[in-house]
C-alpha cells in the first residue's frame, strides 16, 4: 500500500465504543440479564475501552421502550440508566475517555440540559460530548403529553434554536468569574443573566455551572438527511454515520467536508465516526467463523419472526421459518413507529413486495431472508487483515474512526484491545497514549465552532421555516 498515494498519509484513526439499545449482544456471556442496568458492568466495559485508547465511549437512547404487536418487545431491551448520571459515575471509575450522551432536543429543556451537561463536563475535567437528536416521532411524544408536536419539517431549525440557547446559557459564565481567593470580591465577573426569545421557546435564566477545562463539550450529530448534513456542517465536531462501504465512506466525507467549508470552517474541522462491526481473531478464518457465530446467535428464531411481523403487522406464529414468505399483503398500510427490529420505511406493502421478489430471485426462505437483509457492515480478519483495511480507509479519507459495537456485554472488546490495537499502533495509525487530558485535546479538536466561526453556527430562523 506504500505506492499509493493518499489524501492523508500521515491520518491517525481514532475508534469509539458504541453501547446500542437493540439485542446486539452474545448474552450467554453473562449470568444475569440485569447486569444491562449494572454500574460496574458498564465500567468494566468503558475501562477496557479506555485500555485500548478508545477516544469515546457513546450510549445510544431510547425514550420510551420499544415495542412490537402492541406489547413490549421481549427480545429489544431498550431501558437503559440516564446517560449524565452513569457518566458521573463512570468519572470516577475513568480517566481519559470521552462521555458522549445522546440527549434529545425535541423533548427537554435547554436550560435544565445546558446546566447537567456542564455539570459532567467539569465533573470530567472537559471529558463530555453531546450527541444532538431530534424527532418527531409522536410515540415517543406520548411520553412527554406532546405527541408528534414538532412537524418533521422543523426539527433541524428547533435544534438549532435549542443549541443557541445553550450555547448562550455556557457563555454566560465567563471564564475567571469565580473568586480566586477568599480575599477576592464573591466573583471578579458575574454570570450573565441570558434573556433569549427564540422561535420555539423563551428563555430568562442566569447559568449556574463554569466552564471546563474544554471549554465546552464536544458536539455530536447523526442525522444523514440533507438539513441534517447542513445542521453537521454548520455545529457538529464529530459525526455518527452508518456510511461504511468505500466508495460510499468516501463520497459522504467529501460531502460533508464541502459543506463545513461552505460554512467558513476547514474541511477536516468534523470527525467522522461510522458505526462498524469488528471481528477480529488470530486467523482470518477464525474471525470469518467468529462472525458467523455471532450472526447466528443474534438472529434467533424470535427474531427472525419479529423482522417480518413488523412488517406484516400481526402474529406470524404459525409462519414456518425456513419456508417462504406470508402470501398475504401487510395488514396496516404504514408501520408503526414502535418497531424494534427493522424500519421499512412506514410503507409496510411496498416492503413486501419488494421483499418477496429478492427471496424469488434468490430462493430465499424468511430465515435466510432475513439473515440476508440484516448483514452488518463492517470488517472481519486477522489483526493484520483488519489494520491493513482501516490504514486503506483513513489515508483515503473514508472517516476519521470507527464507532464499534461490542458483541457481548460487558466483555466484548477484549479481541480488539488486545489483537487490533497493537497491530494500528504497529501500522503507524493509532496513538500509543491520550494525546491530552480533554476529548477536544483527544480528537484533535480546536476551540467550539461558535467561538470561532459564529456566521456559520448561527441560522437564519426565518429563512429556515
Amino acid at each position: 500500500m506504500s505506492s499509493i498515494e493518499y489524501p492523508r498519509p500521515n491520518a491517525r484513526i481514532h475508534l469509539a465504543l458504541f453501547q446500542p439499545f437493540s439485542p446486539n449482544y452474545d448474552w450467554s456471556t453473562t449470568d444475569r440479564l440485569e447486569d444491562y442496568y449494572d454500574f460496574d458492568k458498564y465500567a468494566e466495559l468503558v475501562q477496557s475501552a479506555e485500555r485500548g485508547l478508545f477516544s469515546t465511549v457513546f450510549l445510544g437512547e431510547s425514550l420510551r421502550l420499544r415495542e412490537h404487536l402492541g406489547k413490549l418487545n421481549d427480545i429489544a431491551i431498550t431501558g437503559r440508566p440516564d446517560a449524565l448520571v452513569l457518566y458521573a459515575y463512570l468519572a470516577a471509575k475513568t480517566r481519559h475517555i470521552g462521555l458522549v450522551a445522546t440527549l434529545n432536543t425535541t423533548y427537554s429543556d435547554p436550560v435544565d440540559l445546558a446546566r447537567r451537561l456542564a455539570s459532567v463536563d467539569l465533573l470530567t475535567a472537559g471529558r463530555a460530548g453531546w450527541n444532538i437528536v431530534t424527532t418527531d416521532n409522536a410515540w415517543t411524544g406520548e411520553n412527554f403529553r406532546r405527541g408528534g408536536f414538532l412537524p418533521n419539517s422543523e426539527r433541524y431549525t428547533h435544534a438549532e434554536d435549542y443549541v443557541a440557547a445553550v450555547e448562550d446559557l455556557w457563555d454566560g459564565f465567563p471564564t475567571g468569574s469565580i473568586a480566586s481567593s477568599p480575599d477576592a470580591a464573591a466573583w471578579s465577573a458575574e454570570p450573565r443573566q441570558v434573556r433569549r426569545q427564540g422561535k420555539f421557546s423563551s428563555i430568562d435564566a442566569t447559568p449556574q455551572v463554569p466552564g471546563s477545562p474544554q471549554g465546552q463539550p464536544v458536539y455530536f450529530q447523526a442525522g444523514d438527511s440533507d438539513e441534517g448534513r447542513d445542521f453537521a456542517a454548520r455545529r457538529a465536531e464529530g459525526i455518527f454515520t452508518h456510511h461504511i462501504e468505500f466508495d460510499d465512506a468516501v463520497a459522504f466525507t467529501a460531502d460533508i467536508r464541502r459543506r463545513a467549508r461552505s460554512y467558513g470552517r476547514p474541511g477536516d474541522d468534523i470527525k467522522i465516526f461510522p458505526g462498524a462491526n469488528l471481528v477480529v481473531a488470530e486467523t482470518d478464518a477464525e474471525a470469518a467463523e467468529k462472525a458467523a457465530y455471532y450472526k447466528e446467535f443474534a438472529l434467533n428464531d424470535r427474531a427472525v419472526r419479529q423482522a417480518i411481523e413488523s412488517v406484516w403487522g400481526t402474529d406470524l406464529s404459525t409462519v414456518d421459518l425456513d419456508g417462504p414468505l406470508p402470501e398475504f399483503d401487510p395488514v396496516a398500510s404504514r408501520q408503526s413507529h414502535t418497531h424494534g427490529i427493522v424500519h421499512t420505511g412506514h410503507e409496510p406493502t411496498v416492503k413486501s413486495r419488494q421483499w418477496r421478489a429478492l427471496a424469488e430471485e434468490d430462493n430465499y426462505s424468511v430465515r435466510q431472508l432475513v439473515h440476508h437483509l440484516s448483514e452488518r457492515r463492517g470488517f472481519v480478519g486477522s489483526a493484520s487483515t483488519v489494520a491493513d483495511q482501516l490504514a486503506h480507509y483513513v489515508r483515503s479519507d473514508a472517516f476519521d474512526g470507527l464507532n464499534v459495537t461490542p458483541h457481548a456485554f460487558p466483555d466484548g472488546l477484549n479481541d480488539v484491545v488486545e489483537l487490533l490495537v497493537p497491530t494500528l499502533q504497529e501500522r503507524g495509525i493509532y496513538p500509543s497514549e491520550y494525546p491530552g487530558s480533554t476529548l477536544r485535546e483527544n480528537l484533535g479538536l480546536p476551540e467550539t465552532v461558535a467561538h470561532r466561526v459564529p456566521e456559520a453556527a448561527a441560522l437564519n430562523l426565518e429563512e429556515a421555516s
